[in-house]
């Protein structure tokens, strides 16, 4: 790996409006850079410095380290904020997926507001995957990219623990012993692709609900 090839990933990184994976950085690089060599030497020159290279979703970005998350404190802006209801219907997907709004009604043990996952939708936080292939063929969410940017993650498999997540409430505790945290990119068995008239329609921000609205 040239210094080159490292300077100019190091560039590419700063640059970006977003992370970047390896394929994005190889792209716009002289065919054959080293980019995973890269990426290693600007981790370690970058460890324990103020700012770090992250992998999150499975790409690539510089971030304020965390033990300095305290120093942004009065800069960070948190416009909008989700309800109760709205990060528990979170959580459950996360954990669930793909699953239906029967599903996630059944492990809240309330009715799923239409407010709440719109806006959960409107926000890139989850998606619609497919149908189950059950009667009515309900449609079945999952989780984004923007989901694992949101929280700092690299995959779902940096989730919390499932015994937390029982232990808040979040989880069925009638899992089959065979569970595994899901890959939202794949489809499941029972589950086939949606087609262009089942895209999102988007209503009113539900944010603020209150539990009332559960």
């Amino acid at each position: 790996m040239s210094a080159d090839t490292e300077r100019e990933v190091e560039a590419l990184l700063f640059a970006a409006a977003g992370p970047l994976s390896l394929e994005d950085l190889a792209r716009r690089l002289p065919e054959g850079a080293d980019v995973e060599g890269a990426i290693a030497a600007l981790q370690a020159r970058y460890e324990g410095r103020g700012v770090e290279l992250a992998c999150v979703a499975g790409r690539w970005r510089f971030q304020t380290a965390a033990d300095l998350a305290w120093l942004m404190t009065e800069e960070k802006e948190e416009p909008r904020r989700l309800s109760k209801a709205a990060q528990e219907t979170l959580a459950i997907i996360a954990y669930h997926q793909p699953v239906t709004r029967a599903e996630i009604e059944a492990v809240r043990g309330v009715q799923a507001s239409k407010g709440t996952l719109d806006v959960l939708l409107e926000l890139g936080l989850v998606r619609m995957r497919g149908r189950r292939r059950t009667p009515g063929r309900p449609v079945t969410y999952g989780t984004t990219d923007a989901f694992l940017e949101h929280y700092g993650l690299a995959s779902l498999g940096d989730l919390p623990g499932a015994a937390e997540m029982k232990a808040a409430g979040l989880l069925s505790l009638d899992l089959p012993s065979d569970f595994a945290v899901p890959n939202p990119d794949q489809l499941a068995p029972d589950e086939d692709p949606l087609d262009a008239a089942d895209a999102p329609e988007f209503h009113i921000d539900f944010l603020g609900e209150d539990e009332a609205g559960r």
